[in-house]
């Protein structure tokens, strides 16, 4: 099982300062909402405390982030500096459990080959409602601020390979 104490990740973000000016859309789910709406609380925190504006946009489900992510980036005036999706997908007894969590996956990972700028995969893919709060503040951390700090390094990272 992956865990946050076996990383770097929390460490402070180097260059920040490069990207002040960025805005980072999040897109979430109405399903699951408790679990999605503290994600969403956790990411915007982080991105509050570096000063990165933020926006949300709100999609009934996790198979649509794909499609909001990329009509938003096709559609938007001032371009994204990176996308954070949000959700929270609980297994059920029917196998519309891996069949949705392979689309969004497909779908997150086709837009991080295909966009110019970074898609941070913030669903969680949990067997039980209590292993979903287990990662909003629980003994796995908190993967809304997760996915927020990975979006400024890969922001920092995006930017900096920019200027090669």
């Amino acid at each position: 099982m992956a865990d946050v104490a076996n990383s770097k990740l929390l460490q402070q973000v180097e260059g920040i300062q490069q990207v002040q000016d960025a805005l980072v859309v999040l897109v979430k789910t109405e399903w699951n909402a408790t679990v999605v709406d503290e994600l969403e609380r956790g990411a915007l925190a982080v991105l509050k405390q570096y000063g990165i504006a933020a926006k949300t946009l709100v999609v009934p489900g996790a198979v649509e982030i794909p499609f909001a992510i990329q009509r938003c980036w096709a559609k938007s005036q001032q371009k994204p500096a990176a996308f954070i999706a949000l959700g929270c997908v609980v297994r059920g007894g029917t196998p519309h459990f891996e069949y949705v969590c392979q689309t969004v996956t497909d779908g997150v990972t086709h837009l991080n080959l295909n966009l110019p700028v970074p898609v941070i995969y913030g669903v969680l893919t949990v067997n039980t409602d209590e292993q979903a709060r287990e990662r909003i503040g629980g003994i796995h951390g908190h993967k809304g601020e997760e996915a927020a700090i990975t979006a400024l390094k890969m922001m920092v990272l995006n930017e900096a390979l920019n200027d090669e």
